[in-house]
């Protein structure tokens, strides 16, 4: 990449946040706090607006990656002590680049019931693209994108286009990337996405908030299966209404463990086994650690109950 990492924005980015800062932006039309800025705050207005222009700018160097991504009309917003919000004027320098006046339709291409879906989806990818990118996997980099351009030629729906981002990644690092090199791609790309709440059961957690971004569209647990935070050594679970599809008898669960990573850190994920079940997906999560990782990120389809 010429110029700035996107790891090299992200820390710059962090280095203007502040724990107790009263400021932090959103976009002025979905209310969306995009990534690398969601979660993070600053001590007043100009250092907010600096980070808009670093968020600008690492937005923009990620559509190298995905051409998708989301644009943001950036507003810096105050938080009272009333816990309320009072939005800002817009900085027009870093927050309208032209791109953005001359075609308003490319702002949010996403429909408004798939929109934290799409959202979804270029996070995660963002996340993953850093951690290669740091971990200088250049040749795995180069070969997601070039099967994502071929698809860009024949997939005309840009909220699928996401989803077969996603598809082509979670394909090209099972093909290119050792087990526990994917591993520990998985751990690295948590760490960047905003931190979860501890409240309740990790599992379920999990499984909510894929639930509510729409990558699942419900969820049953095993009343077999046991509590991720119990330690054991296995837990089932069968989901409906996947958003991702099978491809040549693999089905790519980047999505499901990267969240799972993200909500329990401490015992991720070391292998998964995938059935076919009524049209629904019975996925099993190892977690001890027997030294056999595999299905980390595409997982072989083992039949049809």
């Amino acid at each position: 990449m010429v110029g700035p990492t996107l790891i090299d924005i992200r820390e710059h980015i962090e280095a203007l946040a502040t724990e107790d800062g009263q400021y932090y932006l959103r976009c002025g039309r979905m209310g969306d706090r995009p990534v690398p800025a969601a979660g993070t705050r600053f001590p007043d207005r100009v250092t907010a607006r600096a980070a808009a222009r670093a968020t600008e700018q690492y937005r923009s160097a990620l559509r190298r990656y995905d051409p998708q991504v989301p644009f943001y009309d950036l507003i810096v917003c105050e938080e009272t002590a009333q816990d309320t919000t009072v939005a800002h004027e817009r900085n027009s320098e870093t927050d309208s680049p032209p791109d953005r006046l001359s075609e308003p339709d490319l702002t949010d291409s996403a429909t408004p019931e798939r929109h934290d879906l799409v959202e979804f989806c270029h996070r995660v990818a963002g996340a993953v693209f850093e951690t290669l990118s740091e971990a200088g996997y250049d040749s795995v980099e180069g070969a997601v994108m070039d099967t994502y351009f071929e698809l860009a030629e024949t997939v005309g729906d840009p909220d699928e286009l996401c989803l077969c981002l996603l598809g082509s990644m979670a394909s090209e690092l099972d093909e290119r990337l050792f087990p526990a090199d994917q591993a520990e791609v998985l751990a690295d790309a948590a760490t960047r996405l905003e931190s979860p709440s501890e409240d309740g059961d990790s599992l379920e957690r999990s499984l909510t908030a894929l639930q509510q971004r729409g990558v699942i569209e419900s969820y049953t647990r095993s009343p077999y299966s046991v509590d991720l935070d119990g330690g054991s050594g296995a837990v089932v679970v069968q989901i409906s209404g996947y958003a991702l599809s099978a491809q040549d008898g693999r089905l790519p669960v980047l999505p499901l463990t990267l969240e799972l990573c993200r909500h329990h850190a401490e015992q991720s994920p070391q292998s998964v086994q995938v059935t076919a079940v009524d049209g629904d997906w019975q996925l099993t999560f190892g977690l001890a650690d027997t030294g056999e990782q595999n299905g980390l990120v595409s997982a072989p389809i083992e039949g049809e109950v």
